[in-house]
């Protein structure tokens, strides 16, 4: 069996992985782990972690859950990355320069566009079992201007999570996210969020 590691930055993403990717891998005869990055809060910590776990087993793979949004200052290419309005251009090109970072082969760059909050943008409906319709249908406007949930930009101000909470005042995400994620199911976020779903059909394809 193929084995992934999975590095998270919080308990609300270990419980997706747990809850919506583990059993979705099992079927194809991959095992995936999350492991949780916890205190992490500078890219020099994210990469000793990485390139440890990669280095204590090259049969297993290691990948990341890292959301775009807030990335860490000292993050590869962050830096020197042109502007561009093309949101999957500029994740793509900060995950090669983590992947050239890291340079071992089996270690598979990802970062969520923008940040886990945004693939609950995929079906604003689902918040309906924990907020009243009025929220759910603000929700379904803001989804509604943008292109996808990936699109949900990523100021302080307008990024996904600072949108839900403004909505929804009562909002917890290690209570409410996962939760809400699995009312959606996986093949309704793949389908609504691009970059997320190729990362999965990446893993899917591992040999």
């Amino acid at each position: 069996m193929m084995r992934v590691n999975i590095f998270v930055e919080g308990q609300t993403e270990e419980t997706f992985v747990r809850e919506l990717l583990y059993n979705h891998f099992l079927q194809q005869n991959i095992y995936v782990n999350p492991i949780l990055l916890g205190g992490a809060v500078t890219y020099g910590k994210i990469r000793k972690e990485l390139y440890r776990k990669c280095s204590e087993d090259s049969t297993a793979f290691v990948t990341t859950m890292l959301d775009l949004y807030g990335l860490p200052k000292d993050f590869p290419g962050k830096s020197s990355i042109l502007t561009t309005a093309n949101i999957f251009e500029k994740a793509e090109y900060l995950e090669q320069q983590m992947g050239v970072d890291i340079g071992v082969q089996n270690f598979i760059p990802n970062l969520l566009v923008h940040e886990f909050e945004g693939l609950l943008y995929s079906n604003p409906q689902s918040f309906l079992g924990w907020f009243d319709q009025n929220i759910v249908e603000q929700l379904q406007r803001e989804r509604e201007s943008f292109s996808s949930p990936e699109h949900i930009n990523d100021s302080p101000i307008t990024a996904p999570s600072k949108r839900i909470l403004r909505c929804c005042p009562g909002y917890d995400k290690p209570l409410h996210g996962s939760l809400i994620a699995m009312d959606i199911g996986l093949d309704t976020i793949r389908k609504q969020c691009q970059h997320f779903d190729k990362w999965l059909t990446k893993l899917e394809n591992i040999k």
